[in-house]
C-alpha cells in the first residue's frame, strides 16, 4: 500500500534575552585566579558571540543545531572553571510565554538543552520521508529528542518554569517515541516486511498514542499545550490501531485463518472510518499559523491518510465477505473474541551521552575557549601526573640502555663482528685471493698527499733553504760580537794609554744589554741547531720507507705481496702470505665455515635491526609521553574525590602498548645472541680451522707491519715538512731581531768612537798641561786616523755614512763624555709570527731595561736605557727524537 507522509509533532522553541557574559567572568577572574581580566578579552567575546549565534538569529536547521552543540559543550567546559559565577539568564516558556529569570548557570544549561531538543525534533518533521534516507534520518532524530529530554528530566530536578517541568517533558518524550515508531512503521511497510511484523509495529504505535490520549487529559483546561496536538494524537490512535488489524488480516489470510481476518477487516474498517471523521474535522479546523509545530499541510496530510485507508479497507472486507461466503465458509469470530495483537517496541531514545560523544560533535564544540585559564589544583594534579611519567619513561630508558649494552657486550666477548674477517679469509683462501691483496685504499692515499707535498725533492730544498738562512743569521751574530769586542779593545788600549787622564766609561756596563741579547740569541741559535740536526736524523730514518711509499704502484705492490712458496715463507716469513688454502685443498671445510659465518652475520645484522627498532620505540614513547596532557580530564573530574590513582593508572595504560614492544626486542635481542654463541662455538671447533686461523692471524700481523711502516714514514714526512716550515720562519724572524741588534750594536760603537776621539784630545791637552804647557799655547793637533788602529779601522771599513744614509735613519747625537746610551730594539717576531711560541726560550729574559744608570762626571745630558727584546726560541724538540 502507497501510504503518504503523515504529520508529525515538533518542539516549540524558547525565546531568551541578552545576557552578558564579560562582566561576571571577568570579576571571577579577578577575585578567584588572581590574574588580569584583559588577559581573557578574548575569550569573554568569543563566549558572547557564541551564545548570540546559539539562541538568537538561528533557525531549526543543522546549522542551528551545530550552534547549540557548541555552546552547551563551551557551557559544559566554562562551569568547572566558573562554578560559583552568576549571570541574569532570562528565558520565555516555550508554552506560556512567560519570563523565567535565573543567575544559576544550571538554567542556561537546561534551556539550552530544550532548544537542542525543540531543534532536533525539527530536523525530523522536515525530513522527506518517501526517501529512505530521509525515513533514516527522521527516526534517529525523533530518538536524540527523547534522549535529550530524558536526560534534562533526569539532571535538572527543580524547575523554574511549565516547559522543562517533569510531566510536561515526559509527555514530550513520548510523543517524540511514539512519532519515531510511526516512522519505522512506514519503513517496514516500504520495505515491504511480513504482515505479522508490521501488523505488532503498528500496535505499538497504537498503543504509544492511545498512553498520550491519557496523559494529554491532565493537561487539559491548563492552556499547555496546542488543541491540534491532541486531536491528532487522537486520530492516530484510531488510524493505527485499523492499520494493525488489517496486517493482521492479511497474516490470518496466510494461515488460512479467513474468519479471524474477515473480522479483523470490520474492526480496521470501523476504526478507519472514525479515523477519516476525525480527519474530516481536523482539516476544517486546522490553522497553519496557530499551529507552528506542525506540518502546513497537516490538515489535508491526515485527511488524505485516513480516506485512503478507509477506502481500502472496504475493498478488502467486501473481498473477503465474497470469498469467505463462496469459498471458504468460516465463521466469523466476534470481535472481543479476537487474540490481542503482539506489540513490538522499535524506537529506543538516544542518549545525549551518545549524541556528544561523536567525533563530529566534538569538532564542532571545538577547543575549550578558556583553555589557558587552569585552576592551581589541576595544576598540581598534572604536576603529579608528569612525575609519574617521567618516571616510567626513565625505566625505560634505563631497560633500554642496558639491553643496548647487553648487545655490545655480548659481540665483543666474542671479539665480533671484526672477528669474522680471519674467518672469511680462509672461506676464500685459494678461490678469489685474500681480502688483504693489492694496495690499501690508505696507502695510495698517503702516496698521493707525499707526491703532492713535493715529496723528497721539496724537503730536501727545504733544508737547503732552511741552512741558508741559519748560515747568515750566524753571520750576523758574530759580526755583532766582532764589533762590540773591538770598540772594548780599544777602549782599553787608550786607558792604558792616558791612565789617570783617560776620561772615558769602560764598554763593559754601557753593553752590558747589547751582549745579554747577544748571548741569548746565541744561545737560542744553539737549541735551533741541535733541533735543526735532530729533524736531519728523523729525515734519515724515514727515507727508505718514503722511497717505497713513492715507488707507484708496481713498488707498493712488490712490497706488500708475499711470497706465495711454503718454502719462502719458511725461510722469510711473508707480510701478506694468505694466498693459499687449507690443508689438502678442504673445499667442504671452507664451504662449512662460509655457510657459519653467513649465518653469524645475519644475526649480527638481526641484532643491529632489534636495537634500531628499539630505539624508535623508545623515541615514539618520549613523543607520546610529552605531548599527552590530562588537564581536561582533571578539570572535568575536579570536584570527584579521590579520583587522582585511578584516572592515573587508567591514563597511564595508554603507554603500555610501546613497553610491550620494548620487551618483546629485549627477549628477541637474548634469544639472537644465544645463537650467536653457539654458530661462533661451532664455527671455532670445526675441524682444522685453528690452525688456518694462527696462519690468517700471522699473516695479517705481518701486512700490519709493512703498513706501519709506510704509516710511519708518511707521518715523519709530514713531521719534517712542518718542521722545516715553522724552523725556516723561525730562523727569519731570528735573522730580522739579530740584524736589528746589530744596527744597534753599530750605532752603539760609531757613538763611542766619536766620543774617544774628543777623550783623546782632552787627555793629550791634560798631559801638555802637565808637561809644562802654557795657556797660551795652542794645543797640539790631532792625531791623524790609522787605518790600522783597530776602531777606526772598523769605522772605515763599515762606511756607516753611507750605509746608515742609504739603509737607516739618522744616527742619535752622540752622548757626552762618560754618558750612557741607549738604542731601541727591533720589534720582536715572537708577537706577530705563528709559530714563535712553538720555539720560545723559556729560560730567556724577555722584557725590562738593562741599561746602565751610571753616569760620567762629565755628562751634561740624562742618559738614555739601553733595551732589548727576546729572541725567537728553536723549533720544539720532535717527538720521534727526544
Amino acid at each position: 500500500m502507497s501510504m503518504a507522509q503523515s504529520p508529525t509533532i515538533s518542539i516549540p522553541r524558547k525565546k531568551t534575552d541578552d545576557v552578558d557574559w564579560t562582566g561576571p567572568i571577568r570579576t571571577v577572574i579577578a577575585q578567584s585566579y588572581g590574574e588580569s581580566p584583559d588577559n581573557y578579552a578574548s575569550e569573554c567575546a568569543a563566549l558572547q558571540r557564541c551564545r548570540q549565534d546559539a539562541v538568537k538569529g538561528a533557525g531549526s536547521d543543522a546549522t542551528a543545531r551545530d550552534l547549540l552543540y557548541k555552546y552547551f559543550g563551551q557551557l559544559e567546559l566554562l562551569e568547572l572553571r566558573f562554578s560559583e559565577i552568576r549571570v541574569q539568564f532570562s528565558w520565555h516558556d516555550a508554552f506560556t510565554t512567560k519570563v523565567t529569570t535565573q543567575t544559576s548557570l544550571a538554567f542556561e544549561k537546561a534551556s539550552i538543552i530544550f532548544q537542542l531538543a525543540s531543534t532536533h525534533s525539527s530536523i525530523a518533521i522536515s525530513q522527506n520521508r518517501a526517501d529512505p534516507e530521509g525515513l533514516k534520518r527522521a527516526f534517529n532524530y525523533f530518538k536524540t529528542t527523547a534522549g535529550i529530554l530524558i536526560y534534562l528530566n533526569d539532571n535538572f530536578i527543580h524547575s523554574p518554569s511549565t516547559d522543562l517541568s517533569k510531566e510536561v517533558l515526559k509527555f514530550l518524550t513520548n510523543i517524540m517515541l511514539a512519532q519515531a515508531t510511526e516512522v519505522f512503521f512506514e519503513k517496514l511497510v516500504d520495505e515491504k516486511k511480513g504482515a505479522m511484523i508490521v501488523s505488532k509495529v503498528a500496535a505499538q504505535a497504537a498503543y504509544s498514542y492511545t498512553g498520550l490520549t491519557e496523559e494529554a487529559k491532565e493537561f487539559m483546561g491548563r492552556g499547555i499545550f496546542d488543541r491540534n496536538w491532541i486531536t491528532l494524537i487522537q486520530i492516530k490512535v484510531k488510524y493505527f490501531t485499523a492499520l494493525s488489524h488489517y496486517h493482521r488480516s492479511l497474516a490470518d489470510t496466510a494461515a488460512g485463518r479467513h474468519g479471524d481476518s474477515l473480522a479483523r477487516l470490520n474492526v480496521a474498517e470501523r476504526l478507519a472510518k472514525e479515523a477519516h471523521r476525525l480527519g474530516r474535522n481536523f482539516n476544517s479546523d486546522f490553522v497553519s499559523t496557530y499551529s507552528p509545530t506542525l506540518p502546513p499541510d497537516a490538515g489535508i496530510s491526515i485527511l488524505d491518510l485516513t480516506k485512503s485507508l478507509q477506502i481500502l479497507l472496504g475493498e478488502k472486507r467486501e473481498e473477503a465477505s465474497r470469498d469467505n461466503d463462496l469459498i471458504y465458509e468460516a465463521v466469523v469470530p466476534p470481535e472481543a473474541t479476537l487474540p490481542v495483537i503482539d506489540k513490538l517496541a522499535v524506537a529506543q531514545p538516544i542518549p545525549i551521552q551518545e549524541v556528544y560523544g561523536n567525533p563530529e560533535v566534538q569538532k564542532v564544540i571545538g577547543p575549550d575557549m578558556f583553555a589557558r585559564l587552569i585552576p592551581l589544583s589541576v595544576h598540581e594534579s598534572a604536576s603529579v601526573y608528569s612525575e609519574q611519567k617521567a618516571k616510567l619513561a626513565r625505566a625505560e630508558v634505563e631497560k633500554v640502555e642496558i639491553a643496548d649494552s647487553e648487545a655490545l657486550s655480548g659481540l665483543e666477548s666474542l671479539g665480533l663482528p671484526a672477528g669474522l674477517r680471519k674467518w672469511k679469509e680462509i672461506a676464500t683462501a685459494g678461490q678469489d685471493g685474500s681480502e688483504d691483496s693489492g694496495i690499501p685504499p690508505e696507502v695510495g692515499s698517503w702516496a698521493t698527499e707525499v707526491r703532492d707535498g713535493g715529496g723528497q725533492p721539496g724537503i730536501e730544498k727545504a733544508f737547503a733553504s732552511l741552512e741558508a738562512l741559519k748560515h747568515e743569521v750566524d753571520e750576523e751574530l758574530n759580526a755583532i760580537s766582532k764589533e762590540l769586542e773591538t770598540e772594548s779593545r780599544d777602549c782599553e788600549a787608550m786607558r792604558v794609554k792616558y791612565d789617570a787622564l783617560w776620561g772615558q766609561e769602560p764598554s763593559a756596563g754601557l753593553t752590558r744589554s747589547l751582549r745579554q741579547d747577544l748571548k741569548s740569541y746565541r744561545d737560542t741559535f744553539n737549541v735551533a741547531s741541535a733541533s735543526v740536526a735532530q729533524v736531519v736524523q728523523l729525515w734519515q730514518s724515514v727515507q727508505p720507507g718514503l722511497a717505497i711509499l713513492l715507488s707507484g704502484n708496481d713498488g707498493l705492490e712488490g712490497f706488500l705481496a708475499p711470497a706465495s712458496s711454503d718454502a719462502q715463507a719458511a725461510e722469510q716469513p711473508s707480510l701478506l702470505d694468505m694466498a693459499e688454502g687449507p690443508a689438502g685443498g678442504d673445499a667442504a671445510m671452507q664451504k662449512e665455515i662460509s655457510r657459519k659465518v653467513d649465518d653469524i652475520e645475519e644475526r649480527i645484522g638481526r641484532i643491529n635491526k632489534i636495537k634500531r627498532e628499539r630505539g624508535q620505540v623508545l623515541k615514539d614513547l618520549k613523543e607520546k609521553i610529552q605531548t599527552d596532557d590530562v588537564s581536561h580530564l582533571l578539570l572535568l573530574n575536579r570536584r570527584s574525590p579521590n579520583l587522582e590513582p585511578g584516572l592515573f593508572a587508567v591514563e597511564l595504560q595508554k603507554f603500555q602498548p610501546y613497553q610491550q614492544r620494548i620487551e618483546v626486542t629485549i627477549q628477541a635481542q637474548a634469544t639472537v645472541i644465544d645463537e650467536i654463541n653457539t654458530l661462533y662455538k661451532s664455527l671455532t671447533t670445526t675441524r682444522g680451522a685453528r690452525e688456518w686461523l694462527k696462519k690468517a692471524e700471522g699473516k695479517e700481523k705481518r701486512r700490519g707491519e709493512a703498513i706501519a711502516r709506510l704509516a710511519h714514514a708518511k707521518k715523519g714526512w709530514a713531521q719534517v715538512r712542518d718542521t722545516l716550515e715553522q724552523g725556516t720562519q723561525f730562523y727569519r724572524d731570528l735573522g730580522e731581531m739579530a740584524a736589528g741588534l746589530r744596527r744597534q750594536a753599530t750605532s752603539f760603537v760609531a757613538a763611542r768612537v766619536a766620543e774617544r776621539g774628543r777623550f783623546v784630545a782632552k787627555a793629550k791637552t791634560e798631559r801638555q798641561k802637565k808637561s809644562g804647557f802654557t795657556s797660551s799655547q795652542a794645543p797640539p793637533p790631532l792625531p791623524p786616523n790609522n787605518p790600522t788602529t783597530g776602531v777606526e779601522n772598523q769605522f772605515s771599513l763599515m762606511n756607516l755614512d753611507s750605509t746608515m744614509k742609504r739603509s737607516f735613519p739618522p744616527l742619535p747625537p752622540p752622548p757626552p763624555p762618560g754618558g750612557t746610551y741607549q738604542a731601541t730594539a727591533a720589534t720582536s717576531p715572537s708577537s706577530l709570527d705563528p709559530y714563535a711560541r712553538l720555539v720560545e726560550n723559556p729560560g730567556l729574559s724577555s722584557q725590562g731595561s738593562l741599561g746602565t744608570t751610571a753616569s760620567s762626571p762629565y755628562s751634561t745630558q740624562p742618559s738614555v736605557p739601553l733595551t732589548r727584546s727576546p729572541p725567537p726560541s728553536p723549533p720544539p724538540s720532535h717527538p720521534y727524537y727526544g
